[in-house]
């Protein structure tokens, strides 16, 4: 490719904190008309680089070049001026503002001092269909779904007039058909002549949609391939700098009686609403039970209920046979569970506490660790060290803060303090959100070994790979109900998705059985 031809060169950057270095010489070039995965494990250094290219920092060295001209993207204002546009992880959209109030917000057209609402609107809509966006632009934020929200975020940059899109893990809350359409949207941008950098750990993704994949590791680059030419596990293994399994390597299951027993619960959200709608649910000894479903679809205040973190409405929770409804979280712990929460900084760590203290919160105020209301520092010390070594976090010591860790080893640190409780019930929420193959491997590894230990385990997540690759059975959630419970091995990603999407089950299998009808149709008449 000409030199012409490249919209954006990163040469030789270096982004250093104090004396960590977060991107240490880093290339990167992107073609016009490309999608260019970024691949890399937690704390690789990506969103880094990602933030110094759209403008919200600057690099310590290093160059950067946009259409072949030398650049100082000072702020995220000069990356718009430049055509570059991010979209970003966390939507930044205003919930009860219209989709085209946020598309123009700060660039409004305005006559007589009042905005032009209906010449905006035509210019939204025009520019969705040009892209196969679809979203009506009268729509309220808060009243379309996840999917459409992020189609109008990536309206918001090309409204401002972006060629280049950078992607920041885009499929995180989205349905298997969403993240399908993403991708459309993705090729439909590029046609269209836009390039994109896609930052993503997901590397079925990247063979999908990307052409060329630099992965960085530890904040080096260590590699840019074309990804036609290069498998998913020569990606991984990139990545992570040794071989790693992408199958749960696991026995079938063998349950025995029920651990949890839920009747008829219901449980309210914030604002009143009733999240979880008077659901029947129960996890077995020696089973992982999964809960797949989009986010907000009740499967949140399901797992605090349980943990005693939100209220009750009515029904009953039963734990090893106990009534646990309503009880306090510390009561809850005591009868025998175990939580990975699904917000590990605000509810699974105390983050400026040493580790060794965190590894203790649950267990302080009981015998070695404490006698006569006075803590023995050395046992809470001697616990964390055996943890540390025996769950491979990755620390300095047991003296540094839970802050200090990476996202991989924070988690690994509550879910050694958790296990090691030995709990009858070990419920685990997004457990390897944001975390890397290396970390997720790790942590499955752990959920399948409780489950051996032939104790019962919730696994919610909304990665359907997790769910179908760690469960024996799964709950599908939608609007607060339990639509389905499924074999995970007799299941797949289709009739899951549908069930996600509100698709009773009957019906699903029917859509499924009449698409793979007229899918065999076809291949009979192209022979």
């Amino acid at each position: 490719m000409s030199q012409m031809n490249k919209v954006i060169e990163m040469k030789g950057i270096t982004k250093a904190f104090g004396n960590f270095k977060a991107n240490d010489n880093i290339n990167l070039d992107l073609n016009k008309g490309e999608i260019h995965a970024l691949l890399g494990e937690n704390g690789a250094g990506k969103s880094t680089l990602m933030n110094i290219l759209s403008g919200l920092l600057e690099p310590t060295e290093g160059e950067i070049w946009v259409n072949g001209k030398k650049v100082q993207i000072s702020s995220p204002g000069v990356a718009n001026e430049l055509g570059i546009g991010m979209v970003h992880q966390h939507f930044m959209l205003v919930d009860k503002f219209t989709v085209t109030e946020n598309i123009v917000l700060g660039k409004e057209k305005h006559r007589f001092g009042f905005m032009e609402r209906a010449v905006s609107e035509k210019e939204v809509k025009e520019l969705s269909d040009q892209y196969g966006l679809r979203v009506d632009p009268r729509a309220k934020i808060q009243d379309i779904s996840v999917g459409m929200q992020q189609r109008a975020e990536i309206l918001k940059t090309l409204y401002r007039g972006a060629d280049i899109l950078i992607f920041d893990e885009p499929t995180g809350v989205l349905t298997p058909q969403e993240i399908d359409e993403l991708m459309d949207i993705m090729q439909a941008l590029v046609n269209e002549g836009k390039s994109i950098i896609l930052i993503t750990h997901k590397l079925d993704e990247i063979k999908k949609v990307a052409d060329r994949c630099t992965v960085i590791r530890r904040g080096k680059s260590i590699d840019t391939v074309n990804v036609a030419e290069t498998s998913q596990q020569e990606l991984a293994d990139m990545m992570v700098g040794r071989s790693v399994s992408f199958k749960v390597d696991k026995q079938p299951a063998q349950p025995k009686n029920p651990v949890l027993e839920i009747k008829g619960l219901t449980v309210k959200e914030k604002r009143g609403y009733d999240a979880v709608k008077a659901i029947d649910l129960e996890v077995r000894a020696g089973e992982v039970l999964g809960i797949a479903g989009v986010d907000g679809n009740g499967q949140s205040e399901l797992i605090q209920a349980i943990t005693g973190l939100t209220k009750v409405d009515s029904g009953t929770i039963t734990l090893s046979g106990k009534n646990i409804t309503n009880k306090k979280p510390r009561q809850i712990t005591e009868t025998g569970l175990g939580h990975i929460p699904e917000d590990r900084q605000r509810y699974g760590l105390v983050l400026q506490m040493k580790l060794e203290e965190n590894m203790a919160l649950q267990t302080y105020y009981q015998k070695p660790f404490s006698k006569h209301g006075f803590l023995n520092h050395n046992e809470i010390k001697q616990h964390a060290k055996k943890l540390i070594d025996e769950f491979d976090v990755r620390t300095p010591s047991e003296e540094h803060s839970a802050a200090s860790l990476s996202g991989g080893n924070q988690q690994k640190a509550i879910i050694a303090r958790e296990i090691f409780r030995n709990p009858d019930l070990l419920i685990a929420a997004q457990p390897t959100r944001g975390l890397d193959v290396g970390a997720i491997e790790y942590i499955h590894k752990r959920l399948i070994e409780q489950r051996d230990h032939g104790k019962g385990v919730l696994l919610m997540s909304y990665e359907l790979d997790e769910v179908m690759n760690v469960s024996d059975r799964i709950a599908v959630m939608y609007d607060g109900n339990i639509i389905a419970v499924v074999d995970a091995d007799k299941t797949n990603e289709k009739e899951l998705g549908l069930l996600m999407a509100g698709v009773p089950l009957e019906r699903a299998h029917a859509e499924l059985a009449e698409s793979s009808g007229k899918e065999k149709e076809t291949v009979a008449n192209q022979k």
